[in-house]
């Protein structure tokens, strides 16, 4: 795929989730954001609510980066991010239920998210480095069954790994068309956000936007 800096650009959720980061990191990421052009920023909810240009939405997290909270808190945390500023949410399955192959149990849980904020856009971080693959395509469709917007590869926290190439194909193979899909996770460098995108990526969660747009 042939893209455009500027078009590379409106893929990139410019993501700054280090828990030590500051109110004044968060406007530096602001202006270097509107800068690069991207689409939007990816910041903890507890930094909301930011201030950014009209062309910049504001992205957040629930349930991160473990996922392991109850399906109550992920929900009331989501509509609190919403109520401070937040356009999308992106939230963390509950990994054991996937693990386990409960997939009702992931639904639900996706579900309780979803009914929080029924008028925002929910991506749903699956830590695919942590499944099989039959789990990814289970987990991709349980996202869809519950409402969710799209689905996501990676916290970028997880020491099993990030996005891969084969991770984000499989998303693609399950509801590409249908959903949305973000890979995200160790993207740091242009070639790698291409193969991203080659394999069906529609949206990047890129800490290093700069790097990425450097080689366009």
């Amino acid at each position: 795929m042939t893209l455009t800096r500027a078009h590379l650009a409106k893929y990139i959720d410019h993501t700054l989730l280090k828990p030590e980061a500051t109110p004044a990191d968060v406007a530096a990421l602001i202006e270097e954001a509107a800068g690069l052009g991207v689409f939007s920023v990816c910041v903890s909810p507890s930094l909301l609510p930011v201030s950014t240009p009209e062309s910049v939405r504001t992205a957040t997290v629930c349930g991160f980066p473990s996922g392991a909270h109850h399906s109550h808190i992920k929900a009331a945390e989501a509509a609190l991010a919403v109520s401070t500023g937040a356009d999308e949410v992106d939230m963390v399955i509950n990994l054991a239920f996937a693990v386990e192959n409960n997939f009702e149990a992931v639904e639900s849980d996706i579900r309780a998210v979803r009914d929080a904020i029924p008028n925002s856009l929910l991506k749903v971080i699956l830590e695919t480095a942590v499944l099989t693959d039959e789990q990814v395509t289970r987990c991709c469709l349980a996202a869809e069954r519950a409402g969710a917007d799209f689905v996501k590869t990676s916290t970028g926290f997880h020491p099993a790994g990030g996005a891969t190439v084969h991770a984000v194909g499989l998303m693609h193979a399950a509801v590409g068309g249908r959903l949305g899909i973000k890979a995200s996770g160790g993207i740091r460098d242009t070639a790698t956000a291409l193969a991203m995108i080659d394999a069906g990526a529609t949206r990047l969660g890129c800490s290093s936007s700069a790097a990425v747009l450097a080689g366009l």
